[in-house]
């Protein structure tokens, strides 16, 4: 049985801090904007939706008590709407969508919502705290680092400078802004209004047009002093002798942006969309994961691409477009130099460091952008992969029907 795709939207990003213009709405009143979307857009018979799958990587406070069957119940589908919120870290947003494929694919379900929401700006990352960062008994084995030490340790471990990395951010600034500019994203992207039906925003609100190379190298290096005198770099450098030194050439312009958002896909089998009149976008081809060593953490997902390729019977060349999530430049820049894969088939409408990246939702996100544009240019095939907390990489291939 095949997982058919038959949408996929999500809101607009906003800054992921007290000022940002999404801070009073709720976690909750962020994903329930697109369920309301989906139901109006498809005259959505809500009976027939059986869960609703959501990643969330920060589960406490507003986003604690699984927010998806909080949202499930705020949402006026119906009581019978079950909902169940999972942590696969940046990957979480995927992986839902690649569990709801599954269940399709099974047999177990024949409708279902899945994607991830995240409120930055509400609950701190890393509030939760957890014993991978937090228990010297664990962290200490595992060679613990921050992410920014693994990104600034990949950068100096494969040869990539402050000059690559700067380039690559201002070119996701450009590119997201051209492509917000001509109204790419306004099929998918949904607005956030109040309780009163006023526009909150109607915008990525972390997009900046006039980043250049030469802005950017006036910012100072965000990881330099935690990895000296936090110890972060000796651990990463016991980890990888053969790095006598951690270069630190990432900071906030090359590096993914703190925000708030949402997104939802509508994921089901062939007869599902026959009985609500839906027509499918596009099918699964394949999804994967992958594990790292966990100090370098960030190198995921070149090899789950392979992976999800070598299961779809595909090669690098098959693929007509990539997302590849922009936790920091080095991310992207790793995966076409391990994979050897073009920049103009990755990113092409920008990134995270322009957009932003709402930890639990942004492998729904890229997921959506990725089909836009695969129909906006009448072409087939497209992979979404994401780097992950712990030394993980997720993948995922679609195919258009």
């Amino acid at each position: 049985m095949e997982a058919y795709i038959f949408d996929a939207v999500r809101t607009v990003r906003g800054k992921g801090n007290k000022k940002g213009a999404l801070a009073g709405m709720t976690p909750t009143h962020l994903t329930v904007t697109l369920l309301d979307e989906l139901r109006q857009r498809h005259d959505l018979d809500t009976t027939q939706v059986e869960d609703l799958i959501m990643g969330c990587v920060t589960q406490i406070m507003d986003q604690g008590a699984n927010i998806a069957k909080t949202a499930a119940q705020h949402s006026g589908y119906g009581d019978h709407l079950c909902g169940v919120t999972l942590n696969r870290f940046c990957g979480s947003g995927l992986e839902a969508i690649n569990q709801a494929a599954a269940y399709v694919k099974a047999g177990f379900k024949d409708l279902v919502l899945a994607g991830g929401v995240e409120s930055m700006s509400r609950v701190k990352m890393g509030a939760d705290g957890g014993a991978m960062a937090m228990d010297p008994m664990v962290a200490m084995p595992g060679h613990f680092v921050p992410q920014g030490i693994s990104a600034d340790l990949i950068a100096s471990k494969y040869g990539f400078t402050r000059d690559d990395c700067d380039a690559f951010a201002a070119e996701s600034q450009q590119r997201a802004a051209r492509a917000q500019e001509a109204g790419y994203f306004n099929k998918s992207r949904i607005p956030v209004r109040d309780i009163n039906g006023f526009t909150v925003l109607d915008h990525d609100e972390n997009i900046r047009p006039a980043t250049t190379t030469e802005v950017l190298a006036g910012l100072d290096p965000s990881f330099a002093v935690m990895g000296q005198m936090g110890g972060f770099d000796a651990v990463a450098i016991d980890r990888y002798p053969e790095v006598a030194t951690v270069e630190h050439i990432h900071h906030p312009g090359n590096s993914s942006a703190i925000v708030d958002g949402a997104a939802l896909a509508m994921v089901g089998s062939k007869a599902a969309g026959e009985r609500q009149g839906l027509k499918p976008r596009a099918r699964i081809r394949s999804v994967a994961v992958y594990g790292t060593e966990p100090t370098i953490m960030l190198v995921g997902p070149a090899p789950a691409s392979r992976i999800a390729l070598e299961k779809a019977g595909m090669t690098k060349d098959d693929i007509d477009l990539y997302e590849v999530n922009e936790a920091f430049a080095v991310v992207p820049l790793r995966f076409m130099q391990d994979l050897g894969v073009p920049h103009d088939k990755v990113n092409v409408n920008g990134g995270a460091i322009a957009m932003g990246h709402p930890l639990g939702a942004t492998g729904c996100m890229l997921f959506g952008t990725l089909l836009d544009e695969l129909e906006r240019r009448d072409l087939s095939t497209g992979l979404v992969t994401l780097c992950i907390g712990g030394g993980m990489g997720i993948a995922t291939i679609i195919e258009r029907v």
